[in-house]
């Protein structure tokens, strides 16, 4: 599973309540998976996400790359959880939702530089994710056409030409 994004040195938790909340969440659901097992972890890695989500949309000053990191450690680690029960469907949407999320973030004018920069950093993990999740267990309908969105979106020249 994917470890919680490790807060940038010099910001206290008190400042950032709910992105500590989210980091402690996701701790206690990781351990849970290791101790117990997926299944008792799920509940936990669902209120993680409903965190990233927040924290995603209305990031604390200076954490827009933190809060980003915590929305696809959150979709990434549902995923997984959904891989070990041989669901790989239900993966590839959390896979799939993790990297509109982050497309749609970076070509939003109204967001700032540091939220959009962030979205374009952590969108190469998302885009690796969906290519290894087909790479495998095969071509998925979604998966391929958020690709395909993803590559369309960031290409502000149009088609390329040979």
């Amino acid at each position: 599973m994917h470890q919680p994004a490790t807060p940038a040195a010099g910001v206290t938790p008190a400042r950032d309540l709910s992105l500590s909340q989210w980091e402690a969440i996701t701790r206690q659901a990781l351990s849970t998976a290791r101790d117990t097992g997926p299944d008792a972890a799920l509940a936990g890695y669902e209120q993680a996400l409903s965190i990233a989500r927040q924290l995603f949309v209305a990031p604390p000053p200076g954490r827009a790359d933190d809060c980003v990191a915590a929305l696809v450690v959150s979709c990434h680690n549902l995923a997984d959880l959904h891989v070990e029960h041989g669901d790989t469907d239900t993966a590839a949407t959390y896979l799939c939702r993790a990297h509109e999320s982050l497309i749609a973030l970076i070509l939003d004018a109204d967001r700032t530089a540091s939220q959009r920069q962030a979205a374009l950093r952590h969108s190469r993990e998302t885009h690796l994710a969906l290519i290894a999740h087909v790479a495998h267990y095969g071509p998925h309908p979604l998966v391929t056409r958020v690709l395909r969105m993803g590559c369309l979106a960031l290409n502000v020249d149009g088609p390329t030409r040979h």
